[in-house]
C-alpha cells in the first residue's frame, strides 16, 4: 500500500525570475535516494541543494521534486575562481562524524576546528553549517596525493573495518593486496593508495612520529599497555584526544566502532595513562563464523515435545494435537530453527555432538532429572532449554557442579540467581533502560506525555529518570498544549515519550508535535509495544514523519546472510520461518559458535557480543549470580517505510 502521495510544494511552482536567471532544473526524487547521492549525480554540493530546498533537511520523500542549480561554469563546482572567492560550507546531516567530513574534503582535524571554533565547545550538531577551509589555508596532510599510503593491520581489525575507514570496498582492498584474499594477518602492511613506487606514508601506531610529508622516522617502540575506558556523558572526540594524547584517526584505528561517532557507554581500547583511568571489562562485538578449536564439544537441547501427552500413536491423534496444541507448534518451530543452525554450523566446519531430548514439561514439572541421570550428561559443554523458568532453574542446579552453562531460550522471568544460568531473553527493564541511555547519550531533551492510566510508568520515570520532564495534563486528562510547548528546547532534539493507549490522546499529541516541527526537532518515542499505534485510526505517514522510535530485543535484518537463512528455511520447510523458528536458529547457532572457540562459553559471554539473524547476545554478569542478556536495538520508522536501527 502506498502511504505517501506525490508532494509538490508551493515553492516549486513559484520560482522567481532570479531562480530562472540561475538556470534551475527540477528533479524527481527516486525511492531511497539521499541528498548526498543527488548532489554527486549533478556534481554539486549538498549545501547548494539545501539552499534551494530548505525542507529537504527534514528528509526526502519518493516522487517529491527538488530544485537543482545547473552546472554552467559559474557554479562553485566548476569555477575555481569562484571557489577561491567564496568559502565552502557543509551542512551537517544525521550520522555524520568529524572524521567523515575531514576525509570528504581532505582537510586536517586541526584546520576544520580552527575554522569552526564551536566544534570543540559543543561538538558536532545535526543541521550545523560548517566552514570548510581550502586546502591552501590548511596544513598539508600527512597523507598527500603524491604519497603512497599503507595501513598496518592492528589486532581485531577486519577487511571490512579497514575498507570502511578509507572509504573503499573490500574488493578494492583485496585487489590492491591480493595476498590477503585468504587471510588478514596482524601487523601486515596493506597498500591503500598509490602503486608503491612513490615515497611511503604508513598509518602507524601512536608511538611512531611523522617527521615530514615524505619521510617517516620510526623509533623503537616501547611496550604499550592498553586499558579499557568507558565513554562518559558529553565526551567528544576532542576531549578523548586530549585525554589520551591521540589523534582522532588513531582513536578510530584502535576502535573502529568510533567511525560512527562517540556514544556514551562505548568501551574503548586506549593506552594506559599512569593508572589514572580505572580498567573495565571489555566487550568486543564479533562475528563468529569459523571455529578456532578442534576439540569436539557436546551440546544438549532439552525441548518440550511432550510426546507422552499423545492420546494414542495414531495419525488422527497426532493431527488433532498439531491442530490444537499451540505449545507443541511453538516447540516444533523452535526445533526446526535449531536443525537449521546445526546444519549451518557444519557448513563452517563445526562438528559437534548434539543430543536432543524431550523434556516432557509443564510449568512446574519435567523429566530433566531422569534425562540427566540416564544419559551421563554431567560433562556436557552447554545446555539449551527447557522452556519454563522453574524447569530451566532445576536443570541449572543439576549441571552446576561442573559449571555447565544452561541457556534459558524463551523465559522472560528474572529467575533465581544461579552461577551457570544464562537468561537469553532481554527483560522489559533492560529495554526501557536502553532507550533512556540512548536518549541521554544524544544529549536530548526528554519529555514524557503520560495519561492517568499509566501511573506505573510515571512512577518509574520519577524514581529512575529524574531529568525527564513530564508534560502537564488538562483537568479532563488531555495534553496541555501550551505547557507542553514551553518544555521544548530549540538547540536539542526533543524526544517525546508517549505512554497512552487512548487513540484521541495519541492523535492530539502527534498533531501537536507535527505543528511545532518547523521550529523544533521532535521525535516520538514509546517504551513498550503499543497496539493502538497499529490501528487504521493512527496515520502511518505521521508516525514516519515523527520517526517513531522504540527499544527492541530483535531487529529486521535484510543482510545477505539473513536472506540466505530465509531462503534455505523456506526451501526446507515450505513456509516462512516464524519468530520461534528464528529464535531456535539464533540461540542454537550462537551457542555452537561460542563453544567452537578457544575459550569456555563463560569466557565468550564475558568478552564477546554477537548478533545472529534477529537477536543480539550481550551477556552481563549479575552481582547475585548468573548472566542476563542486554542485547538491545533502538529502532525507528523511516520515511521510506522501513524500520531502521538508530545510531
Amino acid at each position: 500500500m502506498n502511504y505517501f502521495s506525490v508532494v509538490f510544494c508551493t515553492i516549486l511552482f513559484s520560482v522567481t525570475s532570479s531562480f530562472s536567471q540561475e538556470k534551475i532544473d527540477k528533479y524527481v526524487v527516486g525511492k531511497g535516494e539521499t541528498v548526498s547521492q543527488i548532489a554527486q549525480k549533478f556534481k554539486i554540493t549538498p549545501y547548494e541543494i539545501y539552499k534551494l530546498n530548505p525542507d529537504a533537511q527534514n528528509g526526502l520523500k519518493p516522487n517529491s521534486v527538488l530544485l537543482i542549480p545547473k552546472s554552467n561554469g559559474k557554479s562553485n563546482v566548476t569555477s575555481s575562481k569562484t571557489a577561491k572567492q567564496q568559502p565552502k560550507t557543509h551542512l551537517v546531516v544525521a550520522k555524520e562524524t568529524l572524521f567523515g567530513i575531514e576525509k570528504k574534503y581532505d582537510i586536517t582535524d586541526e584546520a576544520l576546528k580552527k575554522a569552526n571554533p564551536d566544534i570543540e565547545k559543543y561538538g558536532l550538531q545535526v543541521g550545523q553549517i560548517l566552514n570548510i577551509p581550502s586546502k591552501n589555508t590548511s596544513k598539508t596532510s600527512v597523507v598527500a596525493k603524491n604519497v603512497v599510503v599503507y595501513h598496518t593491520v592492528l589486532p581485531k581489525e577486519t577487511k571490512y573495518s579497514i575498507a570502511k575507514q578509507y572509504g573503499m570496498t573490500i574488493e578494492e582492498l583485496e585487489r590492491k593486496n591480493p595476498e590477503i584474499v585468504a587471510n588478514l594477518a596482524v601487523g601486515y602492511e596493506l597498500l591503500i593508495k598509490g602503486n608503491g613506487s612513490k615515497p611511503v606514508a604508513k598509518v602507524v601506531p601512536a608511538e611512531t612520529k611523522v617527521v615530514s610529508e615524505k619521510h617517516v622516522a620510526v623509533s623503537v617502540p616501547e611496550p604499550v599497555n592498553y586499558i579499557d575506558y568507558t565513554v562518559k556523558p558529553k565526551e567528544t572526540f576532542y576531549s578523548l584526544s586530549k585525554m589520551f594524547g591521540l589523534t582522532q584517526q588513531q582513536l578510530i584505528e584502535l576502535n573502529p566502532a568510533l567511525s560512527a561517532g562517540v556514544q556514551e557507554g562505548m568501551v574503548l581500547k586506549v593506552p594506559s595513562k599512569s593508572n589514572q583511568i580505572a580498567s573495565n571489562s571489555v566487550k568486543q562485538k564479533v562475528v563468529l563464523t569459523k571455529k578456532s578449536s578442534d576439540i569436539k564439544k557436546t551440546l544438549v537441547l532439552l525441548l518440550p515435545f511432550n510426546i507422552a501427552k499423545n492420546g494414542g500413536d495414531t495419525i488422527s491423534s497426532n493431527v488433532n494435537r498439531l491442530n490444537n496444541d499451540k505449545f507443541l507448534n511453538m516447540t516444533l518451530d523452535f526445533y526446526s530453527g535449531a536443525l537449521m543452525a546445526i546444519d549451518s554450523a557444519k557448513q563452517v566446519g563445526v562438528v559437534m555432538d548434539v543430543k536432543i531430548f524431550d523434556s516432557n514439561e509443564a510449568k512446574t514439572t519435567s523429566s530433566v532429572a531422569s534425562i540427566f541421570s540416564d544419559n551421563n550428561l554431567a560433562n556436557a559443554d552447554a545446555v539449551v532449554g527447557p522452556f519454563y523458568q522453574s524447569n530451566v532453574e532445576k536443570t541449572a542446579s543439576l549441571f552446576a557442579q561442573n559449571n555447565v552453562p544452561v541457556i534459558s531460550p524463551l523465559s522472560k522471568d528474572t529467575g533465581n540467581p544461579m552461577p551457570n544460568l544464562y537468561q537469553s531473553i532481554v527483560s522489559t527493564a533492560v529495554l526501557k533502560s536502553a532507550m533512556f541511555d540512548f536518549m541521554n547519550a544524544k544529549q536530548g531533551n526528554v519529555i514524557a506525555v503520560i495519561d492517568k492510566k499509566k501511573e506505573t510508568i510515571r512512577k518509574y520515570i520519577l524514581e529512575n529518570q529524574k531529568e525527564v520532564k513530564i508534560a502537564p495534563l488538562t483537568a479532563t486528562g488531555g495534553l496541555d498544549v501550551e505547557s507542553f510547548k514551553k518544555l521544548l528546547v530549540k538547540d536539542k532534539i526533543n524526544y517525546v515519550i508517549l505512554e497512552t493507549a487512548n487513540t484521541g490522546m495519541i492523535k492530539y499529541t502527534m498533531n501537536t508535535m507535527l505543528g511545532v516541527m518547523a521550529n523544533y526537532q521532535v521525535q516520538l518515542v514509546i517504551l513498550e509495544p503499543n497496539e493502538t499505534l497499529d490501528t487504521d485510526e493512527i496515520s502511518f505517514e505521521n508516525l514516519t514523519k515523527l520517526h517513531l522510535m522504540y527499544p527492541s530485543a530483535t531487529r529486521e535484518n535484510t543482510s545477505p546472510e539473513a536472506q540466505l537463512f530465509m531462503q534455505s528455511y523456506r526451501k526446507k520447510n515450505k513456509v516462512n520461518p516464524s519468530t520461534f523458528a528464528i529464535r531456535g536458529f539464533d540461540i542454537t547457532f550462537d551457542t555452537m559458535m561460542r563453544l567452537s572457540q578457544d575459550k569456555t562459553y563463560q569466557e565468550t559471554a564475558e568478552t564477546m557480543i554477537t548478533e545472529q539473524v534477529e537477536n543480539k547476545f550481550e551477556y552481563r554478569k549479575k552481582e547475585e549470580g548468573g548472566y542476563v542478556n542486554n542485547g538491545t536495538y533502538i529502532l525507528y520508522y523511516d520515511t521510506d517505510l522501513t524500520i531502521k536501527e538508530a545510531r
